[in-house]
């Protein structure tokens, strides 16, 4: 029975009420960066208001309600501040970054076991002292460290090493669209990362090993080892085996992965709500329904919530994954001690619990697309189901599971499209079948696990996951096959989803309340939303431009015209997948771009020489020999690629560019010549590799 059935939602939830000023106080430092003192003195202020009110008489106190309100919502949102100013790490005394320089060592902790990458080996390290001159400073925070593929591979987690090398901070590509790894990592607090050779390090024979992690990471070491023996298979069927059941990412197909995500089923191989409320439902039934423990409410909450929370650490404690922990946890306990729980109230005091242990969780696009699944599933999920009646017990079933599929797709399509800029036309289809089938191998992994001991069992359960496994992925990929499997290169950006936000939030008002004013809110947003898709094409029918890249040791470049890209560079980046999905796709997907396979009319080409437009574009390569001109050939830009053996007052000689533009695929330390001696010419110059992509935008 539902104790707060006619109220409304924000008495039957208070965390929303508690949650709001706290994103807003997060969101305040973020973009404001209010002094430490102020925080404080604000949070004293405003704390110390609510206290001398509490002493008032009750008359008073009622009259006041409205501004007692009021001063609660600005001691959460100065708490908000305070936390995520508190969370940055580089802004403490004892931050190694304060003290390190280009002669200092390192004293570092491995914080995990080490991840073999394709080139080399990765893992993060606490820094436990800096030495300068031979006095150790104790100082905290973390690096990323990664070690050659030369390297003896018996480093663990736990062991201490000295580090003699320069630290590089960890900076963006600054290619356009891409993703925010500067930003990505700060969160985590890592800024520099370092890579390590043989002769760079010494270990030191200390090993420091926390108890309970160390206990995980061989957990997952022993899940690992037992899918591969038992399951095994291709690289696919064990790369989909390994994420599907710890999260474990490292051996999956980046083309498979595209696949997953091109047909809506993404979030079966990024552990999620989805799988630990599959755990939950489990323990549930073991401990409440099959009578193992009688009579025992305290045990049997204390055990469920146990094995979640482990489950949850053994996954990698994602945000989506943390989120369905501390909900569940505050719906066991609700259920079990207090006879009554809101679905709102418990996704809000998730959100708020996470929130306070972290706050830049708030940029976690796992934590978003996580928390509006299941609001969209808590608010609509049941109004849709209920919208079509089906006796059929199966097909309700199927009707069911659409249900919820619909209700978790229309809250996250928006943010979907403004981070992806596409949208899996297939999603209802390929979830229908995907989800129970991800289910049917979830719980065959968790048996293989389970029987592992026992070598003909294992075998047996281990046999069929394959299959299973094997039988999901051909279904993704004939899915994915489809011409009309995704709708791609949709243009978005903040402004479009927030009006895209109050469209669809219009649309659930009218549709669960009937509102005629829900419905022409909807038109108005639906009507700006179209003219900001117009303005959006208009703008790029308009758009020319040249980008040079910053692709690791590579030579890549854009000429844009329209809505087509022609690209001049390395033919590496036409045919590896992987470096061009990284690199140049996020340009080209937020600019709307098609591939001309021939150059546009627009664009002249000469040799080296390329004439776009108004702007011109001289390349000189490694084996280039120049040409005298006179007068000297003047250009926009000179690109300078492939580590040419030639000095920049040879080529001033020569031509007379506007800019010179050294790419990545140069050395950093013969850009740094040719910057000094663009610096005696006063000659304009762009390092790619140092200062980001190049753009001309004209």
């Amino acid at each position: 029975m539902q104790p707060y059935f006619n109220l409304p939602i924000w008495k039957q939830a208070p965390f929303i009420r508690l949650l709001v000023p706290l994103v807003a106080g997060i969101l305040l430092q973020w973009y404001l960066g209010f002094n430490i003192t102020y925080i404080i003195l604000c949070l004293l202020c405003f704390t110390l208001t609510l206290l001398l009110i509490a002493f008032l008489p009750v008359s008073l106190k009622y009259a006041l309600r409205f501004f007692q309100g009021l001063i609660l919502y600005l001691v959460i949102a100065s708490a908000g501040m305070l936390l995520t100013q508190q969370s940055d790490k580089s802004k403490m005394k004892n931050w190694y970054g304060h003290w390190v320089n280009d002669s200092s060592k390192l004293l570092l902790k491995i914080n995990e076991p080490l991840v073999p990458k394709t080139n080399s080996y990765k893992a993060d390290a606490i820094v436990e002292a800096v030495i300068n001159k031979g006095i150790a400073i104790p100082v905290t925070g973390k690096i990323l460290l990664y070690f050659a593929k030369s390297i003896d591979t018996g480093i663990h987690y736990g062991d201490k090493i000295i580090v003699d090398k320069p630290l590089t901070w960890i900076r963006n590509s600054g290619n356009p669209g891409a993703f925010n790894y500067e930003r990505y990592t700060a969160f985590q607090q890592l800024y520099h990362t370092v890579y390590l050779s043989p002769a760079d390090f010494v270990e030191t024979n200390e090993t420091d090993k926390n108890f309970f992690y160390h206990f995980i990471y061989r957990s997952r070491s022993y899940i690992l080892k037992s899918i591969r023996k038992y399951i095994g298979g291709n690289k696919n069927e064990q790369g989909i085996a390994e994420a599907l059941i710890i999260g474990y990412k490292e051996d999956l197909d980046k083309d498979l992965v595209q696949a997953y995500s091109n047909t809506g089923v993404v979030h079966i191989i990024a552990i999620s709500g989805l799988h630990l409320g599959l755990i939950y439902a489990i323990l549930l039934w073991i401990f409440t329904k099959t009578g193992l423990i009688k009579r025992q409410k305290i045990l049997s909450v204390f055990l469920i919530l146990s094995f979640l929370w482990l489950f949850s650490l053994l996954t990698g404690a994602s945000a989506s994954v943390l989120r369905s922990a501390v909900m569940f946890t505050f719906i066991l306990t609700g259920k079990s001690f207090f006879n009554a729980t809101n679905g709102y109230n418990a996704l809000a005091a998730s959100a708020f619990t996470l929130l306070c242990w972290n706050p830049y969780l708030l940029w976690d696009v796992g934590f978003q697309l996580s928390y509006l699944a299941v609001f969209g599933i808590l608010w609509l999920q049941q109004p849709i189901y209920k919208f079509w009646y089906v006796k059929n017990k199966i097909l309700q079933s199927a009707w069911s599971l659409m249900s919820v599929t619909l209700a978790a797709q229309v809250f996250t399509f928006p943010v979907c499209i403004y981070y992806f800029h596409q949208f899996p036309s297939l999603f209802l289809f390929t979830n229908f079948i995907a989800v129970p089938l991800s289910t049917i191998i979830l719980y065959g992994e968790i048996l293989v696990i389970l029987f592992s001991a026992f070598t003909p069992i294992a075998l047996l359960l281990g046999k069929i996951t394959h299959w299973a496994i094997f039988a999901l992925n051909v279904f993704i990929q004939k899915c994915n096959s489809l011409p009309f499997s995704v709708w791609d290169k949709i243009y978005a950006n903040i402004y479009s989803t927030w009006v895209l936000y109050i469209m669809v939030i219009a649309l659930c008002a009218w549709f669960l309340y009937k509102t005629k004013t829900g419905l022409k809110t909807a038109f108005i947003f639906l009507a700006i939303y179209a003219g900001l898709m117009i303005y959006a094409r208009i703008q790029i029918n308009h758009q020319q431009k040249i980008i040079i890249y910053n692709v690791s040791r590579q030579s890549a470049m854009d000429f844009i015209y329209k809505d087509q890209f022609y690209f001049v560079g390395d033919s590496l980046l036409l045919q590896d997948a992987l470096p061009k999905n990284f690199y140049l796709k996020p340009a080209r997907i937020s600019m709307l771009l098609s591939e001309a396979r021939q150059p546009f009319s627009q664009l002249h080409i000469r040799e080296n020489l390329y004439q776009f437009g108004p702007k011109s574009v001289q390349l000189i390569h490694k084996d280039d020999t120049l040409t005298p001109a006179k007068p000297p050939l003047k250009v926009d830009i000179l690109l300078i690629t492939k580590n040419p053996d030639l000095s920049i007052m040879e080529l001033a000689s020569h031509i007379q560019p506007a800019v010179v533009v050294f790419d990545a695929s140069n050395p950093l330390w013969k850009i740094a010549k040719w910057r000094s001696e663009c610096e005696r010419l006063t000659l304009r110059c762009h390092s790619v590799p140092e200062q980001g992509a190049f753009v001309l935008d004209f």
